[in-house]
Order: C-alpha cells, then structure tokens, then sequence
C-alpha cells in the first residue's frame, strides 16, 4: 500500500549576481567568434544542427513585468485519475497548469521545473518524468518504486522567461571568466591573460588541441617562449549579460496539497528515470545491477586498466575506492596541487586506475599545472584497448559559464575519438557520466543547474546511438537530492557501483 503524504511545488527564480572567485574591474575585450578557428564541415554542421534544436526548445519570451511570469504559487496541480491506493510499480501522474502572478493560465511551455518523489524514512528517493505540452500545462509521471508513504516535489527553478533570458545570457560572450596564465623562464615568471577567445593587437600563443583544432590564447609575454606556460587559473569577471528587469524576477513560494532481469550493460538505452534510491541504495529499473562489496570488488577490479577523464567530480572516485578495495594504493606523480594526476595501483592483481583533468576550460582560482591535464579526444587516441581496458568520461561543469558551442564541440570530439577507438579495440567498454545536480545557491547566469540541463540533453543527443554505458549522475543526484557539486561518498559509491556492473 502506498500513502500519498503531500506534494510540493516550489519557485526559485533567478536572484541577483554576485561574484564567485574575486573582483575583476577591467573592461572586458570583444571577442573572437569560434567560427574563425577552422574546423572540419562536418563538425560545423553537426553544431550547427544541434544548436537549432535547442534554439527550438527555447525560444525568446520577453516580458514586460515580473508579473507576466510564471508563479509557482499561482500555477495548480491535479493528480489524475486519484486512488485511495496504490500498487508498488504503478504510475502517478500529476497535471500542473502554469499561471502568473496575476492568475492567468499560461499560453506557453518552456519552465524548468524538477519532480522528486521521496521517502526520508526510508532513505528512498526517485526523479520524475516532466513532458512539456508547450501550452502552459505540463505532465509529471511518477513510477511507485517502493511500498509506504512518499512525498512529492515538483520544483520550479527558472521560468520560461528566465529561461529565456539565460539562454541569451550564456551565448553573448565568452568573456564572464577571466584566465591568467603563468610563464616561467628559469627564475622568471610572468601572468599574462589568457581565454577561450582574445582580441589584442598584441602577439599572442595559441594552443590547438585535436584533429578539431580547439584552440586556447594567452598573451604572449616579453622575452618567453609560448612554451613557458605551466600554468593557469580562472576569476569571475564583474560582468552579466542579464538586464536589470530580467535580474529581479522574485523567488516564489511552496504551495502544499494533498524491473529487468537483464543484466546491465554497455549500449543500453536509460528510461527516465533509469533508477530510484532505497535504503540509500540505488537500484537500476533497466537491468540487472550487480551488488558488489568489499569482499568482492578487488576481483572484479582484477587485471583492469581504467582511465577517468574529465572534472573533480570523477577525482572524487579516487579518493573513494581505496576505502572499499583495500589493495589499492595511491601514487604521488609529483605534481602540484589537489588537480594533479591521480594513480591506483594493485600490483598483485595488475589493477591500474588513472585520472587526469581535462583542458580548458577548467574553472579554478587555484594554479593548476596545464602539463597534468589532457584534451580528451587525444587522451582517447593513445589508448590502444583491449577487452580489460575501460574508460570514464565525463564534462560539463567547467562548461556551463560560456556559449554552449563550446561544449558541443568538446562533446562531438571525444565521440569521433571513441569512434577511433572502437575501430582499433572494439572489446574496449567506454562510459559517460552525466553532470551532477549542484548547489541551488550559485549565480544561476554562470553555474546554475539550467546550464547542466541543457548540456546533459546535449550530450545525451550527441552518443545516443553509440556502443556506450551511461551512469545517469544527474538523475541520480536528483533521486538523491544531494544539490551538491561534490555529492557525498553514498552517491559515488552507487556511481562507482553502475561503473562496475558495466565492466564485470
């Protein structure tokens, strides 16, 4: 039997912008339209085609007051065809009608709008499907994935005229984080800025990466080779692209009412949800899980060579399994700072896990060494394979603050790279983890989770149809409800769990 104990619906809307890192007073510098760095026809045209979906799935909405915008405390919902009870594995579907401030139904789709179904006592949470019927009413289709008492949650993070308006925001420029490189010549250093795009008339390094020729600038200093950059790091600059008006659209308030037997591997398509959290437990409803311990996890692990590609949040399974595998011990590279390379070895068991930060942009105001980070696609292209090879990837989050061509681009590279890989070493086993769910709190025009949303359908879109496993991070830190960049060690302890039941 199942109780319905509440439901939720939650508005939090843009708030006003605030800086990240540090104050930056200098002007910022027009920049270089990506369109100048060559790249193949076919890469351009798959961005191009990948952009005008999206461009279609937000479209403007400007608006005159704040009040023509959508409230979370106005808009109503309906569960549909309600019951006294419910089944363990039925569906409830909730009808939400979006209204304004004012009242007045909305004509119009396009809010980002979060479903969580949850049971605190029992530690058991699940993400909800939202469709969009783009007339101001949306479904939300919840699957009862365990018997007791639930709530539901459908939270209201931007509307679609915030949707709007960021969108515009975060392809008007490159130039909302600042790069400062470091140059050293023997007892000589020297900073210098450095991008994505840079218009000076000053002589400048570039630095291309991959068969795309990704590119990547710094000043060049006086009297140093562009080969002199060791490092880099990143600051906010004091600028946004969002007007006065579209900064002060209000935080809104909560208005209260009343699986396979397959087991999982690499190529399977993920419903959503792909899964939901029991006893902090997560449990696939696509495939058959494997349920791995500490007893048996060093034998899974067994003669692997295991490469993790990409941000932190990957850095994070470093630092948790040789807390549940024993047998690895981590190896000091003798670089510098939290952001150099990473090792596990188990020499015994010929067991080898490697992680490494991918290239710009990598948003940090630390100094971190540019010799310990990798261009994915390239990293991909040295790895001959074999059927104990695997290789995790994941992107996003250093990403979000710049035009979402970027992105793409960084994104088709590491798929033409596998698919490199795969003519070489078909037996290799490749996995992409989704971007997690972050903090509410951040500067949405920058970080916000609207950003990770669109790279996390971007993504999807791009290796849908590639022979690739998927660990759906950010599913799982919604069915979670961690809302922390760095979720803690139950939620990389079930990612890693996915990960192993792809590979053994």
């Amino acid at each position: 039997m199942l109780c319905l104990l509440s439901f939720q619906l939650w508005s939090a809307i843009n708030v006003p912008i605030s800086l990240y890192h540090c104050n930056i007073s200098k002007e910022s510098c027009p920049e270089i339209p990506m369109s100048l760095i060559k790249s193949p026809t076919e890469t351009e045209l798959r961005i191009k085609e990948i952009l005008q979906k999206i461009h279609q799935l937000i479209p403007p909405r400007p608006f005159t007051h704040v009040n023509s915008t959508t409230s979370g405390t106005q808009s109503t919902v309906t569960i549909l065809n309600p019951k006294d009870t419910y089944c363990r594995g039925d569906q409830l579907d909730i009808l939400l009608e979006a209204r304004d401030h004012l009242g007045r139904r909305k004509e119009y789709g396009g809010d980002f709008l979060r479903a969580r179904m949850s049971s605190p006592a029992l530690k058991a949470g699940a993400s909800g499907k939202v469709t969009d019927f783009n007339n101001g009413t949306y479904l939300v289709s919840f699957t009862l994935f365990w018997e007791g008492q639930v709530s539901l949650s459908l939270l209201l993070i931007h509307p679609s005229e915030g949707v709007s308006a960021l969108w515009r925001a975060r392809n008007q420029g490159y130039d909302k984080i600042i790069f400062k490189g470091k140059f050293v010549n023997g007892t000589s250093q020297v900073f210098t800025e450095c991008g994505l795009t840079l218009n000076s008339s000053s002589e400048l390094c570039t630095y291309l990466y991959g068969r795309d020729q990704e590119a990547f600038y710094c000043m060049k200093p006086h009297h140093m080779p562009c080969e002199a950059l060791t490092h880099v790091c990143t600051m906010n600059r004091r600028i946004s692209y969002l007007s006065v008006k579209e900064k002060k659209v209000p935080p809104g308030r909560i208005l209260e009412q009343e699986k396979s037997s397959e087991k999982c591997q690499i190529g399977m398509k993920i419903p959503v949800p792909g899964g939901y959290t029991l006893q902090e437990k997560w449990i696939t409803t696509f495939c058959d899980q494997i349920q791995l311990d500490k007893n048996n996890i060093n034998g899974c692990l067994k003669g692997k060579l295991i490469y993790l590609l990409g941000d932190s949040t990957l850095r994070q399974w470093i630092s948790y399994l040789p807390r549940v595998a024993k047998t690895l011990k981590l190896f000091d590279l003798h670089g510098t700072g939290p952001f150099k390379k990473h090792l596990l070895l188990d020499a015994e068991r010929h067991t080898q896990i490697q992680w490494k930060k991918h290239i710009y942009p990598f948003i940090t105001s630390q100094l971190h060494s540019v010799r310990d980070a990798g261009y994915i696609p390239q990293e991909i292209d040295q790895i001959s394979g074999d059927k104990n090879t695997a290789i995790v990837i994941t992107l996003g989050q250093h990403f979000r603050p710049f035009p979402i061509d970027v992105f793409i681009r960084r994104a088709i590279s590491i798929r033409k790279a596998i698919e490199r890989l795969f003519l070489r070493s078909p037996d290799t086993k490749v996995i992409i983890k989704t971007e997690n769910i972050r903090e509410m709190h951040l500067e949405t025009e920058r970080f916000g989770d609207f950003h990770g949303y669109i790279q996390y359908l971007t993504l999807n879109d791009i290796f849908k149809d590639l022979n690739v496993g998927v660990i759906d991070a950010w599913d799982m830190t919604i069915a979670y409800g961690t809302n922390n960049l760095h979720p803690p060690d139950v939620v990389i302890g079930s990612q890693i769990n996915m990960f192993l039941s792809y590979i053994c």
